[in-house]
This record gives structure tokens, C-alpha cells and sequence, in this order.
């Protein structure tokens, strides 16, 4: 190994080149910071490489697999519903690499230096950046760390082979299970689940003990979904044992019924995530870490040590690519003499089932729980004119608020447009809009939007595509 006789100075250090590292280097940038982007692999980090946009690219094929006897209803198609995994897996690779290059080009326009390789702390001030035999060492004003979080198999999953998967594995498969399990209950799970029962696989779903993710409403929507679709569903279930043979791995588990058995050709396992902090060396220099070993951050994204920042993964809290983006550019305005404010009330929690889910506030359990009164309605996107046009009548929008101050606190969708629609969500809730504001505005028609502005309007009764409730006859005596 060759080492750099002199260290070298530089103002701002980011180490990791996700969505996080890569927006918080560009911010720096144009707040006409100094740069320096340190990345081991690609840019773009899991996310975009393995995780969020693999994954996506399989969701949006599966949705549109799963769109095929609907097109045929349009006249489209001659029924060939014919599948290419192959052909899946070049354009997922065309996409990241397009995706990747992106980056690396917006990085270069913004004078950005990027180096490759792996970066360990020397003291608080000082990194070493390790790249084949050449060893530099970097003396540093301020380092955000965005090295992202790597998924680890549970502890009662000791043993790995190739028919258990991951979610950085699942999507490299140039196979479609013949039957795919699937443990887990987070979002990551659920499109699993949705993606390969749509491409052809048959999906067994293991729920554990924990309570499943989103409102209670939606929670039996997708349940009753899952059965249409013939996705078999096992709740508060423990995986005890795996043993895996030449074409089936074999699973023993203990539920509610007591000791079972469950065979598939692949496992899917949501597993847990683990900062990827441990090669980074910051036990050497005292930066305070939670006992699962995520960064403690203040609300400035500073550690322990005030020229130390981290972001997304690394520090504790939900492991979402938004939350690393809203981090790192406030990271970055911080150095820059700012003062943003980051507020994860309402992170919206999203998953590209089929259809998908959007949760952002209050759910009605939750309200249960804190013992508070709420108004809550449900809007069946099957009165939706746009749901029916499109065939995705299928889900609801559901909406909570505050009786006394007719305040939004919570929305739900299950149905098509979630996601693209999660945006006004959020909007509402953190402007505190009122039932009025949501009810004031003009909407597109038909569109699904309509469904959020009928969902309110059933609170007080006046949803024009609700059937009225029945009112209860009086029998004489």
C-alpha cells in the first residue's frame, strides 16, 4: 500500500454517494461550498443501484403485467401475457445506468470532487481514503457521513444459502419463483409479495407477532386483495428453522396453531438493517451511538462531535431515501450558516403494492390509543368515475380529523394515484389544514383527486358518490 506523504486539506467531506450524500454534496455546492464526495462503489449507493429503483422498475412492471386483461377490455392486446425476465432485468439495468450517469454528470457540472474509495476516520479531524494500493489522508473542516444502512438477516436466520434472499438480492434473479415466501410485514415485503404473485409467482406471506404496518383499514384491504390474488397469508408466525435442498428450501415455524411446515423454492426475508458505520472507525473517536449502533444527531444533524454530521440511515429512525434527502441538505445548510428546520412528523410512508399505499399522520388506531375523539371517513375509489375508466377501482381514501377544530391529522390511500398524490398529503397536514380547505379548492374531473375531496365531504354527509346510510326502521309496537 502506497501512502500519501502529505495530507491533504479540504473544507467540506460527505462520505457516501447515496441520495442523501450525492444532495447534500450538490446543496454544499450551490450554497458555493467546497465539496469533496467520497463514494466506495457507484453513486447513486443501494437506492439507486440496489434498493428503491430496482425494486420500483419491478413493482411498475408487475402493475402493468397485472393491467393485461384490462387492456384487453380496451381492445389492446391479443392475450399474450407472455413474460421475459430477461428482457426485465436489461431494462433495469439500462435505467440505473442512466440513473447513475445522471449523477455522475450533475456531480462534474457542480465542481463537485468525487474520489472512490473506502474512507476510515484517523482522529476527529483527519480520514484516510483507501483505494486499491494508494492510501491518502484528507484533513477535514466539517464531514457529513451518509454511508446508508446494509440489510442483515434476523438472528433466528443463521444460516444463508442461495434460496434465501434479501432485498439487495431478490431483484438480480433471472428466475421467477415457482413459490416465493416471503417473511416480513414492512413495505419492502408487501411489494415483494404484490410484484411476484403479479409476475407469476405463487406468494406465501409470513406476518410475525409485531402488528402489521399501515392504518387497521387499509391493513384489511390489502388482506382481502392479497386473498383475491391467491397470496396465502400466515400471521403471528416465528420462522424456527430453514433447511434448504437442491430445488425447495423447507420451513419450520411456530404460530398460533402451534408447530407447521412450509415449503417454497425461494425465501424472501425482510430481515434487519444495520448502519453501515463499522469499517468507518468512529469508535476510535467517541461519536455517541445507540446500542443497535445507529449515530446519535441532534436536530442539526451534528453528532457528538460538532465538525461531525450524519444522515439517513446511519442515524436513527425510519430507514427512508426521503428522510436521508430532507437530512443532508439541511446538513449542509447548517455548514453554510443556515437555519433549516427538519420535521419527520409527517413522513409519508409509501408502498408500491398493487395497488399502492400511502400512509402520512394519524391513523385511527393511533387515535384509539391516545384516547382522542376523531371524525373519520372512507371514500371507495369504486365511486371514483376515473377509477372506473381505468379499471383501478379497487382501494379507498381515508381521512381523519379533529372534531372541535375540524383539523386534518391523518390520510390514507390504498388505490391507484397514492403515490403520485402523497405530496398533498403531506401539504395538508403540515399547513394544518382544516376539512374547508381541502373542500374549497376546484378539482380535475374525472381524476382521482376528486376521491381526497369526497373523502372529506363524507364527514359532514355531503360525498356526492356515497350512497346515504340506511336509516334504521322504526317498528311499531
Amino acid at each position: 500500500m502506497v501512502v500519501g506523504e502529505i495530507s491533504q486539506q479540504r473544507n467540506l467531506i460527505i462520505i457516501g454517494g447515496g441520495p442523501g450524500g450525492y444532495s447534500a454534496a450538490i446543496r454544499g455546492a450551490q450554497l458555493g461550498l467546497s465539496v469533496t464526495l467520497i463514494e466506495q462503489t457507484d453513486l447513486g449507493g443501494v437506492c439507486l443501484n440496489k434498493g428503491c429503483i430496482p425494486s420500483k422498475i419491478f413493482t411498475h412492471a408487475a402493475t402493468k403485467r397485472s393491467e393485461t386483461s384490462h387492456l384487453q377490455d380496451l381492445g389492446i392486446g391479443n392475450g399474450d401475457d407472455a413474460f421475459n425476465v430477461n428482457k426485465l432485468l436489461t431494462y433495469k439495468n439500462k435505467v440505473i445506468d442512466g440513473l447513475r450517469a445522471g449523477v455522475e454528470s450533475l456531480c462534474k457540472e457542480n465542481k463537485i470532487e468525487v474520489i472512490n474509495g473506502k474512507a476510515t476516520f484517523l482522529g476527529i479531524d483527519r480520514i484516510g481514503v483507501e483505494k486499491g494500493h494508494q492510501f491518502d489522508i484528507f484533513e477535514f473542516e466539517q464531514v457529513i457521513i451518509a454511508t446508508g444502512s446494509s440489510p442483515m438477516m434476523p438472528t433466528n436466520l443463521k444460516e444463508k444459502g442461495k434460496r434465501i434472499l434479501l432485498s439487495h438480492e431478490i431483484f438480480e434473479l433471472e428466475e421467477i419463483p415457482q413459490h416465493l415466501i416471503v417473511s416480513g410485514q414492512d413495505y419492502i415485503a408487501l411489494e415483494v409479495a404484490s410484484s411476484f404473485a403479479a409476475l407469476g409467482s405463487k406468494v406465501t406471506i409470513l406476518f410475525d407477532d409485531k402488528g402489521e404496518t399501515f392504518d387497521e383499514s387499509i391493513n384489511k384491504e390489502l388482506n382481502r386483495l392479497f386473498k383475491r390474488r391467491k397470496i396465502t397469508v400466515h400471521k403471528n408466525v416465528q420462522i424456527m428453522s430453514t433447511n434448504e435442498l437442491n430445488s425447495e428450501i423447507i420451513l419450520s415455524i411456530h404460530n398460533t396453531n402451534g408447530e407447521d411446515t412450509i415449503k417454497g423454492s425461494h425465501l424472501f426475508v425482510s430481515g434487519v438493517r444495520k448502519p453501515n458505520v463499522e469499517s468507518l472507525g468512529i469508535n476510535r473517536i467517541g461519536i455517541v451511538q445507540s446500542e443497535e449502533g445507529f449515530i446519535q444527531v441532534d436536530g442539526n444533524m451534528q453528532t457528538s462531535i460538532p465538525s461531525i454530521y450524519a444522515i439517513g440511515d446511519v442515524t436513527e429512525g425510519l430507514l427512508l431515501a426521503v428522510k436521508a434527502i430532507k437530512q443532508g441538505k439541511a446538513a449542509v445548510e447548517v455548514i453554510a450558516g443556515k437555519k433549516p428546520e427538519v420535521d419527520l412528523t409527517f413522513l409519508p410512508i409509501v408502498a408500491h403494492t398493487i395497488p399502492p399505499i400511502v400512509s402520512v399522520g394519524l391513523t385511527e388506531q393511533n387515535a384509539r390509543d391516545f384516547g382522542l375523539d376523531v371524525h373519520v371517513s372512507q371514500f371507495p375509489l369504486a365511486g371514483n368515475g376515473y377509477a372506473s375508466i381505468t379499471g383501478k377501482k379497487d382501494g379507498f381514501i381515508k381521512v381523519i380529523s379533529d372534531p372541535t377544530t375540524e383539523i386534518i391529522s391523518g390520510i390514507h390511500m390504498i388505490g391507484e394515484g397514492a403515490i403520485e398524490m402523497s405530496g398533498s398529503f403531506v401539504q395538508l397536514l403540515e399547513m394544518a389544514a382544516k376539512e374547508e380547505d381541502v373542500k374549497f379548492p376546484l378539482y380535475a374531473h374525472p381524476g382521482f383527486s376528486e376521491g381526497l375531496l369526497e373523502a372529506v365531504e363524507g364527514i359532514i354527509g355531503q360525498a356526492i358518490h356515497v350512497a346515504p346510510p340506511r336509516k334504521k326502521s322504526v317498528q311499531k309496537v
